[in-house]
């Protein structure tokens, strides 16, 4: 049924210079700009590019266009709004008008493949479908040409890498990464091997009474809510678990987790069952079985994320433990042959096809469960060529160029502003899981995924999506761009590469015109046209809180800080050092936040609290100070900013004695709205 299913699958043994053996001789097709990959970075490159008077070819791998947007990826991740203009608002507006009580950002489908084959046809951009790369000829420094599977050469002055995987970078030579840095690279603190704790939590997670270890705290989109055994009866252990290589902060080889995006609906009248895979194994399912038996009433949209979309559609992802990602699914991906690719998509299908029919029929799963994932299915209207079924395997993460510019940790969340910035990003830091592992006491965790690690909005440089000059002056890369694993994280983004894809395009028709390398291309005239077409360069009011390394006295960070119950992590207003924690407005009198400083030297200090203002904060927080003297006991207002270093409030003056900790605990009892706690300073008085 899904016979034209497979996305993206490339020659990846084909790259080099010179290898135009086994062209066809149909006379080559010349054209200003040459893209490769149809992803909505692609075919915003091509636009843009050709709205500026350039001949455009755009040529995709698979049957498809539109990558993630049109094949699966409707609920759009955003991060924030006003960090998107220019080509991808004019784009997800156009989609949204398609059909009337359509939600901007949140369009059907076929709608959005609707909005880019009208704009790619308003604009008179060629586009080649079903033609992967079979070639790559690179002449002094420069792309001269890549000829196709069926032997069309196509040459270009200017290239354009936009697939999701790094495949026309890797074959021209440039250098290039994939998988993860360690945590010494870069200096990154998220970096590398990173296993994630197991969280007991109760209801609020799964939205049931829970059997595991208890609490209570807010739902969590990573995490291992609880303890399950990872072996089987057998002593084996569970499909998809396996033994840690390496400790953490090592770097590997490894990606987070693909899935496939699915349009589904509880509409009736374009309702399709969900259906059983070829080759239907429920041994696959064993720790989604055990993670259900652990609860007593879990609900399909705690196992799943629901996004809503337009007319009554939803797309649904992965969330959670155990859900639609496939963690080690998609290990030799990125480096594998056409066979190979082909064979890893066709097993991610199985697989989430096979969750989804697990959880509606096998008798081990809840009735209740049962009967309501049987009200959801595949939409009817959606992918009707191809059984119903999303076009596009979610790539989440490809090859990474290096360029002379690698964007890291820092540049999503401190060193924000960059002077030849060309786009803007704003999503939390999400990495999903990479790989699911046995713990040191015999139950499995997750590694690589974040749930707490807040970016600012941060300005993306013009060197990180053109190659080093010396190893190739007419190529832009605005999706596998020059960026760590940690800041990929964030940069990988729909909205984001459509924006570097709009850069990308201009950049190119400004190479043509003036017949320079793109690192050539005067930067300031670039960043003039592209806010000339609303593009988003920068914000306003964009503002840093202070770095407590550079704060006096003694300051203890949030990072550090000891806490009880479930705490979120936050990026907004200005925080010290990047991120605050609060505590989501739940579990009160259960959650504490204690900072404990050690003092160089015995003596009086004013000790200073902050924290993110707002609105809805707690008015009456209150907060011990432990001393030389005792405890002191003081009420914070959190609805009111602070005056120290615009964050920071005096909670008093105490002395401390010397080789004794000094402390500060925050609590959430008797307090109403949110509690935040970001950071204690403790300055010596003289």
């Amino acid at each position: 049924m899904f016979f034209h299913l497979f996305p993206r699958l490339r020659h990846l043994a084909v790259a080099v210079v010179g290898l135009a053996a086994g062209a066809s001789a149909a006379p080559a097709a010349s054209y200003d700009l040459v893209v490769y990959g149809g992803t909505p970075a692609g075919l915003a490159a091509g636009i843009t590019a050709a709205r500026e008077g350039a001949s455009v070819v755009v040529i995709e791998p698979t049957k498809w266009i539109g990558g993630m947007v049109t094949g699966g990826l409707s609920s759009t991740d955003l991060g924030k709004q006003e960090c998107i203009g220019g080509f991808p608002r004019e784009y997800f507006k156009r989609a949204a008008a398609i059909k009337s009580e359509t939600p901007l950002w949140y369009a059907e489908p076929q709608a959005n493949m609707a909005a880019f084959q009208a704009m790619l046809k308003e604009a008179g951009v060629k586009v080649v479908t079903e033609q992967s790369l079979k070639a790559l000829e690179k002449k002094s420094g420069r792309i001269t040409s890549l000829t196709t599977a069926d032997g069309q050469v196509y040459q270009g002055r200017v290239f354009v890498d936009a697939t999701y995987e790094g495949d026309l970078l890797a074959a021209s030579g440039v250098s290039h990464t994939l998988g993860r840095e360690s945590k010494a690279q870069y200096g990154e603190p998220l970096a590398g091997i990173h296993p994630m704790p197991v969280r007991p939590h109760g209801a609020d997670v799964m939205g049931v009474a829970c059997k595991c270890v208890g609490g209570t705290g807010p739902h969590y989109i990573h995490g291992t809510p609880c303890k399950i055994n990872a072996r089987g009866d057998d002593g084996k252990l569970l499909f998809g678990v396996t033994e840690l290589k390496g400790k953490p902060g090592d770097a590997d080889k490894l990606t987070q987790a693909y899935n496939f995006r699915v349009c589904v609906t509880q509409r009736p009248d374009i309702r399709v069952p969900f259906p059983k895979p070829e080759g239907y194994e429920p041994a696959r399912y064993e720790l989604l079985l055990r993670l259900i038996q652990s609860y007593s009433e879990v609900a399909f949209g705690r196992l799943v994320h629901l996004g809503q979309i337009g007319h009554g559609k939803v797309d649904l992802n992965a969330q959670g433990f155990f859900s639609t990602d496939y963690p080690g699914g998609n290990v030799g991906y990125l480096e594998g042959d056409a066979a190979t690719r082909e064979r890893i998509a066709k097993d991610h299908v199985n697989y989430v096809q096979g969750l989804l029919y697990f959880l509606g029929n096998d008798s081990r799963v809840p009735q209740k469960l049962r009967d309501e994932t049987n009200t959801w299915g595949l939409c009817k209207d959606e992918f009707t060529d191809n059984g119903h079924w999303p076009y596009a395997l979610y790539v989440r993460e490809g090859r990474r160029m290096i360029s002379d510019y690698v964007m890291t940790q820092r540049d999503v969340q401190r060193e924000i502003f960059k002077p030849d910035t060309v786009g803007m990003g704003s999503f939390v830091i999400d990495c999903h899981i990479v790989q699911r592992i046995v713990a040191e006491d015999g139950t499995v965790t997750d590694e690589g995924s974040f749930q707490d690690a807040p970016a600012k909005p941060y300005q993306i440089p013009y060197r990180s999506i053109v190659p080093k000059k010396a190893e190739c002056d007419n190529l832009l890369v605005p999706v596998c761009l020059s960026a760590s694993h940690i800041a990929t994280c964030s940069l990988r983004m729909e909205p984001v590469y459509m924006a570097l894809g709009q850069a990308s395009g201009l950049s190119a028709a400004m190479a043509v015109k003036g017949n320079v390398a793109v690192q050539d291309v005067s930067v300031p005239a670039l960043q003039a046209k592209l806010r000339e077409q609303k593009a988003v360069l920068d914000l306003p009011n964009l503002v840093l809180g202070p770095a407590s390394d550079q704060l006096a006295g003694v300051v203890v960070d949030d990072a550090h800080a000891e806490f009880t119950g479930s705490w979120v992590s936050s990026g907004y207003g200005a925080p010290v050092d990047d991120a605050s924690h609060n505590d989501a407005d739940s579990g009160k009198g259960e959650k504490t936040a204690r900072f404990v400083a050690q003092l160089p030297a015995a003596g009086r200090y004013e000790v200073r609290f902050a924290y993110s203002s707002a609105p809805n904060r707690a008015a009456s927080v209150p907060v011990e100070i432990t001393h030389a003297g005792g405890v002191a006991k003081v009420w914070v207002d959190e609805r009111k900013p602070g005056v120290h270093d615009k964050v920071f409030v005096s909670l008093g003056t105490f002395d401390f004695a010397a080789n004794q900790p000094a402390s500060v605990q925050v609590s959430n009892a008797w307090t109403r709205g949110f509690v935040s706690v970001d950071a204690v300073q403790w300055l010596p008085v003289k």
